[in-house]
């Protein structure tokens, strides 16, 4: 059972969104409406995954992902905000988010982003991954990439698809694989190159130009 942190300082986004996960199945460990709290209780009970909301009293929220991810084992992080600004976006998946949904989302779509953040997808809400690889195409534009380690042909096939915005289940179906086949060679490549989540995985391979046709 995948075990989930909830932290949102409204008590009626807290309580709904905790129902909704613990009626999908999942184990709602905690749930918090502070940042500093946060960070403090997830290190305590060991989340596997954080729903994190921005605007907090204490703390902006991209300080919190990062605070989170300083954890070891670090949880994913799904953002789940009012705000669809740039700023915002860029600046949760900098400080460690996978995912990004924004409230307006509904309860399916956001069980159904929680589940794929669980399993190592980077998730966002549709036109918000449109403008994390264009802000990554650009910073790419900027900077000679350095050599990186070797890696085999499937996990360069693999990789190129995650560069292009591909679930696990649409990449598993391209390359006629299984679900956890590309999960495990994702896990693999990222052991590899030292990264930590999906989204840095999907800025190294834009840098390499792996996006492209």
């Amino acid at each position: 059972m995948v075990r989930v942190m909830v932290v949102d300082d409204h008590p009626m986004w807290r309580d709904g969104i905790s129902r909704d996960l613990a009626e999908a199945g999942y184990d709602v460990v905690a749930t918090v409406g502070e940042g500093r709290q946060a960070v403090r209780v997830a290190g305590a009970v060991r989340p596997d995954l954080v729903v994190l909301d921005l605007r907090l009293p204490d703390m902006p929220g991209h300080e919190v992902a990062a605070g989170l991810s300083g954890l070891e084992p670090a949880p994913r992080v799904l953002v789940l905000s009012a705000s669809a600004e740039q700023d915002d976006v860029l600046e949760a998946v900098k400080a460690g988010a996978s995912g990004y949904l924004v409230k307006s989302a509904s309860r399916e779509e956001f069980l159904d982003a929680v589940r794929r953040t669980a399993e190592g997808d980077a998730v966002f809400t549709p036109g918000l991954a449109g403008l994390l690889l264009g802000e990554y195409r650009r910073l790419a534009a900027r900077a000679a990439p350095a050599e990186g380690p070797r890696l085999t042909e499937r996990e360069t096939q693999v990789l190129r698809l995650v560069a292009k915005g591909l679930s696990y289940k649409q990449i598993a179906e391209r390359l006629v694989l299984s679900h956890r086949t590309v999960q495990n060679h994702v896990q693999n490549t990222l052991g590899k190159l030292q990264l930590h989540n999906r989204v840095e995985l999907v800025r190294y391979a834009i840098e390499r130009g792996l996006d492209a046709d």
